[in-house]
């Protein structure tokens, strides 16, 4: 069962990121966006997994070192739980990227790219999202005296 409910992780949260991408300029993509209960479903697989594996997982995000971590994702459970965690906190930042990008103007061109990034090496995505944004909002200041 460990093994599926890692697998499905992603498949819960790819219908969001499939709107974000495909359909970014449909009403209801900024809708759905908006929402935070869109992680819901990866948040319960998430629970599944953690419960059998609480002990170990508290013992690696209350006194974190690489070998408890290890340890952690040794077991089923605790890789799998990581893996869910991983991807609702990625859907979140996908989310909040694509409704700044609306506030901004960005081109869904841009955007898509940025996105899938973000699916794969969120870090990336995040920080080439942060410095497109960042020359945006420099654009958008009024110019000095």
């Amino acid at each position: 069962m460990t093994g599926a409910l890692f697998e499905i992780t992603f498949y819960l949260a790819a219908p969001f990121w499939l709107l974000m991408i495909f359909a970014p300029t449909w009403s209801g993509t900024a809708r759905v966006a908006a929402s935070p209960l869109t992680v819901l479903p990866v948040l319960a697989v998430y629970t599944v997994l953690a419960i059998p594996v609480f002990p170990e997982l508290w013992t690696a995000v209350s006194s974190p070192d690489i070998d408890t971590f290890r340890d952690l994702t040794a077991l089923g459970g605790g890789a799998g739980a990581l893996w869910a965690q991983v991807i609702a906190w990625d859907l979140l930042l996908g989310q909040w990227m694509f409704l700044q990008s609306r506030k901004l103007g960005l081109s869904p061109l841009l955007m898509g790219p940025l996105l899938v990034l973000t699916i794969l090496l969120a870090p990336f995505g995040l920080l080439l999202f942060l410095a497109v944004r960042a020359v945006r909002l420099r654009g958008r200041e009024p110019a000095p005296g």
